[in-house]
């Protein structure tokens, strides 16, 4: 048979022609592991989507939603772990209440992160770039009194609220209704319930017998 029938017998027969004319066996399901290659959109940078909106408008957009999108994921945990460790006579409806907005502030970072995608940029996403840009105070890796757990989640509310608000005006003043309506509608509103329910918890009120 001359050469270039047998080379084109292996491959129709899905082998590799060796040097040597024999036939070696593929395996083009081996994964690619271990790759590395350059960044193919800088962190910071806009790609230009057409939205209507200018490259300026969006970088600024872009920045105040990862400042709120920080905020936001440290929240978000900060509810995870005072729902895993809550105590006392109050457990079983406080365990309950902060997983519920646990995942309402998870349903609000996806939101987020994909307004800032939607404006053509990065949306921050590892936990050392969130506690890095994030304004909310750390807490300690032990556990605290419920009080100190909602007085905490509290003062997270209302920074991401203020912010929001003063970030959304912004957003309007620049023609991006977009962001002002995300802002307000989800995130200003969404907090604003949670931190009703959970300031209520302060209250110092009789449990059993009226004063």
């Amino acid at each position: 048979m001359p050469t270039s029938s047998r080379s084109s017998s292996a491959i129709r027969k899905g082998g590799a022609q060796t040097a040597a004319g024999e036939t070696a066996s593929r395996n083009d399901g081996h994964p690619l592991v271990g790759q590395r290659g350059r960044e193919i959109q800088a962190f910071g940078s806009i790609t230009r989507i057409p939205i209507g909106l200018s490259e300026k408008v969006c970088k600024a957009s872009v920045a105040a939603l990862n400042q709120v999108l920080a905020d936001t994921m440290t929240l978000r945990d900060l509810y995870k772990k005072h729902h895993w460790q809550v105590s006392g006579h109050t457990f079983y409806s406080l365990h309950l209440l902060f997983d519920k907005h646990y995942e309402e502030q998870a349903e609000l970072v996806d939101s987020v992160a994909e307004r800032i995608q939607l404006l053509g940029g990065l949306a921050i996403a590892m936990a050392a770039d969130v506690a890095e840009l994030t304004k909310i105070e750390r807490p300690p890796k032990g556990r605290e009194e419920v009080p100190v757990q909602i007085s905490r989640l509290l003062e997270a509310h209302e920074h991401i609220i203020t912010e929001s608000r003063e970030f959304a005006k912004k957003a309007s003043d620049a023609g991006d209704e977009g962001t002002n309506d995300l802002l307000i509608s989800d995130v200003v509103r969404g907090n604003e319930l949670q931190a009703w329910f959970v300031a209520e918890h302060l209250v110092d009120t009789p449990s059993v017998r009226a004063d």
